[in-house]
Parts: C-alpha cells; sequence; structure tokens
C-alpha cells in the first residue's frame, strides 16, 4: 500500500491511566494499513512506563523508531511529533482531513478542550477537529467522575465529540485483561470505519441461526 492510498488516522496519549489501550488501537490501525500520526504527551510517557514493559524514548524520532520496530510498521506508517511541532498536519485545519482520537483522554485534555486551550500540538489537535467538524473520539478513564469533568464531556459532546469511557462490557464473556482492552478497542475501530474482527457485533450469532434456520 503507498502512503498516499492510506487512511490516515490522528491518534495522542495523555497521561490518564489506561495506556493499554492507546496501545493497542496504535497496534490495530497499524495492522490495518492505516498511516497513524501519533502524539504522547510527557505525562503519557509516565503512564506508560508505569503500566507496561515499554520505556519509550524522550525525542520524537527515537519514539518513532522504538514504537515502529516493537509494532512491526512499515516505513511511511508511523509518524510522531512532538509536543510542540506547530507544522505537523493536524496542527491546521488546512492540513489533511483526518479523525483525532485521544485514548486515553486525560481529565485534564478534557478540560483544555473543552475551553479552547491549544497550549500544545495535542490540545491544537483537538481544536482543530472540532472547528473543522472532523471526527473527535475521546477516551477518558477516571472514576468517579467530578460534576467538573461530566460538564466538559458534555459541553464536548454538544460540539460534536464522541465520549467512548474506557468501561469495557462483560456480555462477549472475557476471559483475560486483553479480552477488556479489545472490547473498548473494538468499539474505536467501529467509530473510525475500520473492519475489525475483535469481538463479534452485537446480533450477529442471532441473524446467522435465522438465516441457517428461518422461523
Amino acid at each position: 500500500m503507498t502512503q498516499t492510498s492510506r487512511k490516515v488516522i490522528n491518534l495522542a496519549f495523555t497521561g490518564a491511566s489506561g495506556a493499554q489501550y492507546g496501545l493497542r488501537l496504535l497496534q490495530c490501525l497499524l495492522a490495518a494499513g492505516c498511516r497513524v500520526h501519533l502524539m504522547v504527551s510527557r505525562a503519557a510517557q509516565v503512564v506508560i512506563a508505569t503500566e507496561t514493559e515499554l520505556n519509550l524514548p524522550g525525542s520524537p524520532q527515537a519514539m518513532q523508531d522504538y514504537l515502529a520496530s516493537h509494532f512491526q510498521a512499515e516505513p511511511d506508517q508511523l509518524l510522531v511529533f512532538g509536543r510542540e511541532d506547530w507544522f505537523a498536519p493536524p496542527a491546521s485545519g488546512s492540513g489533511a482531513p483526518a479523525p483525532l482520537v485521544i485514548c486515553p483522554c486525560s481529565t485534564g485534555t478534557l478540560s483544555a478542550l473543552a475551553t479552547g486551550a491549544s497550549n500544545n500540538l495535542i490540545e491544537r489537535a483537538g481544536d482543530v477537529a472540532l472547528k473543522e467538524r472532523r471526527p473527535l473520539i475521546l477516551v477518558p478513564r477516571e472514576a468517579p467522575y467530578s460534576e467538573l469533568h461530566l460538564d466538559n464531556m458534555l459541553r464536548l459532546t454538544r460540539m460534536g465529540a464522541v465520549i467512548v469511557p474506557a468501561s469495557p462490557g462483560f456480555y462477549h464473556q472475557p476471559e483475560t485483561i486483553a479480552d477488556l482492552i479489545d472490547f473498548i478497542v473494538a468499539r474505536l475501530l467501529d467509530h473510525l470505519g475500520l473492519d475489525q474482527a475483535l469481538m463479534p457485533r452485537w446480533g450477529d450469532n442471532r441473524v446467522a441461526r435465522k438465516l441457517d434456520r428461518p422461523e
């Protein structure tokens, strides 16, 4: 697949717990042949080192090389942009249109997006997605939510963002932590319009039974 034919996804990791969700999503996007523009906050680097065995390098280029190797990405698939890289495509509405997923999304990032702050590239990318009416998917992972958190999520929902809390279901009878992570990642891939085989969609088994034995 050529670089120009790849679907582009903007992806950001921020400092909420739940780094595994973002990393698994990155893995799936690369496996699906997408080109990913990745942004990683400093707090996210700390969380990733705490919650996983990965220890991301500090510079964007070194991080890009490390993650591309770790997930076996093709040379043109993964681009990592720094905290203040204002010339990165997600920083402007003039950049190529692409969805933005912030996974996990810290409550501080929720606040910044709800109030229009653009103090770093992740916040600016979110602001661009909102003003350009581009898909913006936010994956908060906090408990409990304060009134302020809920107000910010409501404001962002009204502005067009989709809030997907990292709250996995259990009706697929998960057996491992990976199954719980895949539940959320599958929903994110659905919202991005990408095929996924991480978990069956609700009703698929019922449809199969009716086709096999019409009532």
